[in-house]
């Protein structure tokens, strides 16, 4: 089969083209957690330069401990001996899929890469709506009776991916709809795969509680939910790639490990050891690290929500987001506007559009299995905090930074580029300004 390039990636390139040509560039395509690395990890990477040999399959036991704990810290006691290390999630994740085998049930919208590695892998991904404000998680009664039809079409489905919290949402499912989930998944016997790679940036309100609670599957489902997480974007580690499996301690577990094990070594052989080492001090999370993880996800989300207003400004729809740094406007009431002024009448004729004219780099709901006609798209913020460490770093500790100057330009030019696309030509109107309140917790310097 023809495999194109993801995305989100294509999306990054595509603006980087337009930096090129002199663009002004508003980059919101691109879900990379757009943070600088604490020094801490810095260290712990350097004190590891001289580790050079192969390690296990599966990992060294001190990041399986280390990985053990931080899931042990969550409510979910796991055996190390149950923990696979890998180079990133998505590796992780395609093996999964190859082990398991059959077709794979997967939330629509949901991340790009679920869908084009069930394909690469030989499945026809069964997509299932979630509901509105609880991306990630099918709607239950809609997964019960798509596999079923599936089933009844003589295909065959083994397992459903949920996120959570969700990228491309933003959004967290509610309780009540991940314990139905597990119930449908342990009525159809599904392994249920929970990527939980956000389950750290759920944001903070003033008063600095969090504005959601996160539930696994596997406190519900624990004999058939693998969860998958790694350090990609609660410490900003996207190039470190390192990512972990907690397989369930069952039949279901203990079968996939071994053939997850027979995969791995004949793909990665194993992790990076370098990482591996800086991996389990992360995985410890010592107290230096749990802040910088707090301030993130206070930025991601004070940032998310002035980009929504912005979007609801201009007579979008948008989900309240309340985790990682990802939010979901759809279009759908301008339809007409966007018709009349643009010929506009599909999800990638209007990111399309944003993109060649305005420079601004967002995804049609369609790469998120939607329909080519759902104007949704996805947007990430989180490349907004600056384009230099010493910006990023200020981001991380200002009291407001919506009130520095480079997060207050982008803030602008997106109200800017929306008033202009929904705006008659030659009117010079622009989105109703938005008024963004200061937020009243306030951080302490980074060091």
């Amino acid at each position: 089969m023809t495999v194109t390039v993801s995305a989100t990636l294509a999306v990054n390139e595509a603006l980087n083209d337009k930096r090129r040509q002199g663009v002004r560039v508003l980059p919101l395509g691109f879900g990379e957690a757009g943070l600088p690395v604490h020094p801490v990890m810095r260290d712990q990477l350097t004190a590891s330069n001289s580790a050079n040999s192969y390690g296990p399959v599966a990992g060294s036991s001190e990041l399986r401990e280390a990985a053990a704990g931080y899931w042990n810290r969550r409510g979910l006691p796991t055996d190390p001996d149950l923990v696979i290390a890998g180079p990133g999630s998505k590796p992780l994740l395609y093996s999964l899929l190859l082990e398991i085998g059959g077709d794979t049930a997967i939330a629509a919208p949901s991340w790009v890469s679920y869908a084009a590695q069930s394909r690469l892998v030989g499945q026809r991904p069964v997509m299932v709506p979630t509901a509105t404000g609880q991306g990630g998680v099918p709607q239950p009664d809609l997964l019960h009776a798509a596999v079923t039809d599936a089933r009844e079409q003589g295909r065959t489905v083994n397992a459903v991916i949920v996120t959570i919290p969700d990228n491309p949402t933003g959004t967290v499912a509610e309780a009540d709809t991940v314990r139905r989930l597990a119930e449908v998944a342990r009525e159809l016997d599904l392994v249920i795969i929970s990527d939980e790679i956000y389950r750290d940036l759920v944001h903070v309100d003033e008063r600095g509680q969090d504005r959601a609670d996160v539930h696994s599957p596997a406190e519900y489902a624990p004999e058939r939910t693998v969860i998958s997480t790694g350090l990609s974007k609660n410490l900003a580690l996207g190039g470190w790639r390192i990512g972990v499996l907690r397989l369930p301690d069952s039949e279901i577990g203990h079968r996939l490990r071994g053939g997850l094990l027979g995969v791995a070594s004949e793909i990665w052989s194993s992790p990076a050891a370098p990482v591996q080492q800086a991996a389990a001090h992360a995985f410890a999370e010592p107290a230096e690290l749990r802040d910088h993880v707090d301030r993130s996800r206070r930025l991601h989300g004070i940032v998310a929500r002035a980009v929504a207003d912005v979007f609801t400004g201009a007579g979008a729809l948008v989900s309240p987001p309340r985790a990682a740094f990802y939010l979901y406007p759809d279009f759908e009431p301008v339809r007409e506007r966007l018709s009349a002024l643009h010929g506009v009448t599909t999800g990638p004729e209007l990111t399309g559009l944003l993109l060649e004219q305005h420079g601004m780099g967002v995804l049609p709901a369609v790469e998120f299995g939607e329909s080519p006609a759902a104007l949704r798209m996805r947007v990430a913020t989180s490349l907004l905090y600056g384009d230099t460490e010493d910006k990023r770093y200020a981001a991380l500790s200002a009291e407001n930074p919506l009130a520095l100057p480079w997060i207050r330009a982008h803030l602008d030019r997106l109200t800017e580029v929306l008033g202009s696309v929904l705006s008659e030509p030659g009117t010079g109107a622009q989105a109703p300004s938005t008024v963004i309140p200061v937020p009243m917790a306030v951080a302490q310097p980074v060091h």
